[in-house]
């Protein structure tokens, strides 16, 4: 009988389950083992019974316009405890940092002051929000849900890649990952001691219920989705579902008497937290896009109030700009007072002197990205683009610097993927995402891992044609705090003068929510 791993090239990357000599590293043994039983034959018809399920749930992504079954390979990823307790406080300490730069971006400006951001990174980012600026949230909570992008390096060494403050998309693979790897390979699940994961909408729904507005008992929570259009609505759903809250669109909320509403078919219901997947350019046609139809014209206004929060807040996205990355480990210094557990990876600032010169000169050598892109898109990666790619990205790096960093090609680590040649190297990042109720940074065990699948692409959005696969995190269980208390359902309070809107999805609402996910990253991830 083969071996799966009869062939497997090591030693071109850092490949976390085989060492350059082929030996298994000791997270990866049991797995390892498992799977090098399976014939061939036997591993596909797992991989098949893997892809069967995610069919039957609908679980899909956006890919060029086309909605597909989301990819999963059969394959785990695996992180040992030490690995993991190294992470998780390192993404906690990046949000903790982020939390206090929003807040005094849209407050005082002491960062600037003080020399630590030049204001003028602040103000140029495209989702740097004036609109925000004096928008206190109940619980001094910006940051409710985070997707910190990581990458190991040629040495196995983690940085981070970016950071994912706005609508942080991608949990609901996790959690259906996690769900079908189990019958995938339950003599796995059995033996070794894997972290859950299930306990996230739990967490999720009692930080929101943490940032209601003060004097609210019983919340009302609500997440509001673009609409059945949008690439990530089998997110929206999903998690609505496990929260046990309404899902809504923008037509189903209004705005009266300097609170929002929702509309049922009982009446209407007050709403206190909003949990929004719509982006900020479409969330109230009062204050940014007039013809917007995916969000509630007022929306804003009640947040300023204080009679409802918007989680993610308003204007999140100037943290996500790739050249404040830059500035994200000072930030942890200044606000915190602590070095960072987790570097970032190198990064030229075009605008800085001598910097853009050097970029130009080794366009070949590096990478480029656009300091607002997402989902992988505007990225060149300089060895494999072509004489007229770097050209033409030269002129646009002339144009305008400040919309663009450098940084050198980072040979993503690697892991054992089912692909049609069979088990092969491809390289992975992997976003773990943390819910901030206020007092704890709560860090998913694992997160979300992302797949190249095509060989030797760098690039492993879903959105850019990767896959993903389940994260196991080993070692002892997470500790849990203490149960969220249930909370019933409100009262309707029955008001015949509000109409139920029960018409149809007109055409200019679908193009908005296809736009949104076109222009703001709602792809899956």
């Amino acid at each position: 009988m083969a071996d799966l791993f009869d062939g497997y090239p090591t030693g071109r990357a850092w490949d976390e389950m085989l060492g350059p000599d082929g030996t298994v590293l000791t997270a990866y043994q049991q797995v390892h083992a498992a799977v090098a039983r399976l014939t061939a034959d036997e591993l596909r018809a797992r991989a098949d019974g893997l892809a069967r399920s995610y069919l039957k749930q609908g679980v899909t992504f956006d890919y060029a316009g086309e909605e597909r079954p989301f990819p999963v390979d059969v394959v785990p990823r695996v992180l040992a405890e030490d690995e993991w307790d190294h992470v998780a406080p390192g993404v906690a300490q990046r949000v903790r940092a982020l939390e206090a730069f929003l807040a005094d971006v849209y407050g005082p400006q002491r960062a600037v002051a003080d020399g630590v951001v030049p204001r003028s990174v602040i103000v140029s980012s495209h989702h740097f929000c004036r609109a925000a600026r004096g928008i206190e949230p109940p619980n001094g909570v910006r940051v409710h849900v985070s997707g910190i992008d990581l990458v190991r390096d040629g040495h196995g060494g983690w940085r981070v890649l970016e950071d994912n403050v706005r609508v942080p998309s991608g949990v609901s693979y996790v959690l259906a990952n996690r769900r079908s790897m189990v019958q995938t390979f339950p003599e796995l699940f059995a033996t070794l001691r894997i972290r859950p994961v299930a306990d996230y909408p739990r967490r999720l729904h009692a930080a929101l219920t943490a940032a209601a507005p003060a004097g609210v008992d019983e919340p009302t929570v609500v997440v509001l989705t673009p609409g059945v259009h949008n690439s990530a609505y089998f997110e929206h759903t999903l998690l609505a579902r496990m929260m046990g809250v309404e899902l809504v669109e923008g037509r189903d909320l209004f705005c009266a008497g300097g609170r929002v509403w929702m509309r049922t078919t009982q009446g209407r219901r007050r709403v206190d937290v909003i949990y929004r997947r719509v982006d900020d350019d479409f969330l109230d046609p009062v204050v940014f896009r007039s013809d917007s139809v995916l969000g509630c014209p007022g929306l804003l206004a009640c947040a300023r109030n204080g009679t409802v929060t918007l989680a993610n807040a308003v204007g999140n996205g100037v943290a996500d700009d790739k050249l404040v990355y830059t500035f994200v480990p000072d930030l942890i210094r200044y606000f915190l007072s602590e070095e960072p557990i987790l570097a970032n990876v190198d990064t030229w600032r075009l605008e800085e002197p001598g910097a853009l010169e050097e970029v130009l000169d080794r366009l070949d050598e590096l990478v480029i990205k656009p300091v607002d892109g997402s989902g992988g898109k505007g990225i060149v990666v300089g060895p494999a683009a072509s004489g007229a790619e770097l050209a033409a990205l030269r002129d646009r790096l002339l144009a305008d610097p400040r919309g663009w960093i450098a940084q050198p090609v980072v040979q993503l680590s690697t892991v054992p993927t089912l692909v049609e040649e069979g088990l092969r190297p491809r390289h992975v990042d992997l976003r773990p995402f943390a819910v901030n109720d206020g007092e704890h940074v709560s860090v998913l065990p694992g997160g979300l891992t992302r797949v190249a699948l095509p060989e030797g692409q760098l690039v492993v959005n879903s959105s850019q044609g990767g896959g993903s696969k389940d994260t196991w995190v080993l070692g002892r269980m997470a500790r849990r705090g203490p149960a969220a208390p249930h909370t019933p359902p409100q009262p309707v309070a029955k008001d015949a003068s509000v109409p139920i809107d029960a018409g149809p999805e007109d055409l200019r609402g679908q193009q908005m929510q296809q736009q949104q996910a076109r222009t703001t990253g709602g792809a899956p991830c």
